[in-house]
């Protein structure tokens, strides 16, 4: 499975899932009952079928007369109006020992009723029989006619188009499917209605992680059902375990730097106070001194985690920026910083620090009168934390393209002629690395370098 179709099932929610489901119980459970309805009204339609069909015969036999000879003798009109119309969809025959009579609906068109006597007292009900242009319900009675003495059997059989039957089935069929749709619809807005309400504390859980992750609250807190309890604390756990393990593994390093630097501070004097020969062992001391600090910084560089509180890029500039001014305030430079509210870094604040600290240096140190930072957010999903996009410009001398990769190793300046140990944008690159960013060195528009740290969504 590719990467996209992964995405496609990771982003079916839970709900659409349980509302898929139940859709498809709900079709088959109406569809199966709208079926099992209509098969059982088409039964009880034909039995009504056949009990008009009976009704009929017994008003044929009211009427009817048999001569002594056998012959079947009946009114010119009977008193079923359909009867007497050709082509009403209605047909009645009655065969006798001498002859046939049907009725005046059968003129023109001679029904092909079933053959054959039907014993006196029994009855036959034929459905959908081929009767010619038509299938039709066919009830079919013997009868024995006693005159004089003498008995004369007949066979009385009425007909039924079975358009009228269908006609009525399918009148029935829109009405049932008609109100069956429209309680699925009332059934499934039920049901969405039901599994919203259901689904909210899954909902408020995501949602309240979905802040912590952006760095807009601590913990998850807030009240849910039992069955989220566990759940919701073992999350906090998490968070709160992963912010002390932070905390206890920055304190261990700054115990370590100061158990370090003092007795290096110690060496430092001890030499310092000594001969020649010692005093050669300065620049030694120095590079320890250098090197640790350098350590202890990538060290100290968290990288992103989990979580992360959301530190305002402008609110830690306006804190650099005042006391670079102050530092080169003999070179007049401005500074000009441009950095919304939206523009956040999620992580530590002293990783932001070291990093604007560092960049904000170099561009005072290398500018000439303008020094430029810029800070935008990186919009993304509801459910990822944003980018930050950081851009640093000074209208100095600039980096040459073929230097622009070595100035970010420790130790390497590009003007040898400034003070400085050259470890400010190595450090920055690292921490950078570490939170998954990239660090660029391109040419300003103001004459200078720019540098560019591009933090990605998360």
């Amino acid at each position: 499975m590719g990467e996209g179709d992964q995405g496609k099932v990771t982003r079916r929610s839970l709900a659409s899932r349980l509302v898929i489901a139940a859709t498809l119980v709900l079709v088959t459970a109406l569809g199966a009952t709208g079926i099992i309805l209509e098969a059982a009204v088409r039964d009880s339609f034909e039995e009504a079928s056949r009990e008009r069909l009976q009704a009929q015969i017994y008003g044929l036999l009211a009427v009817l007369n048999v001569s002594p000879e056998g012959e079947v003798l009946m009114p010119a009109r009977t008193q079923e109006p359909r009867l007497n119309r050709p082509d009403s969809g209605l047909y009645a025959v009655i065969d006798g020992p001498v002859n046939r009579w049907q009725s005046a609906s059968a003129l023109g068109e001679e029904p092909e009723l079933p053959a054959g006597p039907v014993p006196p007292g029994e009855t036959g009900f034929l459905r959908r029989y081929d009767i010619g242009p038509e299938e039709a319900y066919v009830l079919r009675q013997g009868v024995a006619w006693e005159i004089g003495g003498t008995e004369s059997r007949l066979t009385v059989s009425v007909a039924e188009h079975e358009r009228t039957v269908e006609n009525q089935i399918a009148a029935f069929r829109a009405t049932l499917w008609a109100w069956l749709g429209g309680a699925m619809v009332v059934l499934l807005a039920l049901q969405v209605a039901v599994l919203r309400w259901g689904l909210r504390p899954l909902r408020e859980l995501a949602d309240a992680l979905i802040a912590v992750r952006r760095g807009e609250r601590d913990s998850i807190g807030g009240h849910y059902p039992r069955e989220l309890t566990g759940l919701r604390d073992a999350i906090d756990r998490f968070i709160d375990g992963e912010r002390k393990h932070l905390e206890r593994y920055r304190n261990g390093l700054a115990d370590l730097a100061h158990s370090l630097k003092t007795p290096l501070t110690v060496l430092r004097s001890e030499l310092e106070g000594g001969d020649d020969d010692s005093r050669r062992l300065l620049p030694q001391v120095d590079r320890m001194d250098d090197s640790i600090a350098w350590q202890l910084r990538r060290a100290r560089s968290t990288g992103h985690g989990t979580v992360g509180r959301a530190v305002s890029v402008a609110e830690v500039a306006r804190r650099i920026v005042p006391a670079l001014e102050k530092v080169y305030a003999q070179r007049g430079i401005e500074c000009r910083v441009d950095a919304g509210a939206e523009a956040r870094f999620f992580g530590d604040a002293g990783d932001l620090m070291e990093i604007l600290g560092n960049l904000l240096d170099n561009a005072f140190k290398y500018g000439e009168r303008s020094v430029v930072l810029c800070g935008e957010s990186i919009e993304s999903a509801t459910d990822r934390r944003p980018g930050l996009r950081l851009r640093v410009e000074d209208d100095g001398a600039g980096i040459p393209v073929e230097a622009a990769e070595a100035v970010r190793r420790r130790g390497i300046r590009a003007d040898e002629r400034v003070p400085g140990h050259g470890m400010g944008l190595a450090i920055v690159g690292d921490i950078v690395e570490a939170y998954g960013g990239t660090l660029t060195i391109e040419a300003s528009p103001l004459g200078g370098a720019a540098i560019h740290v591009v933090f990605p969504e998360e």
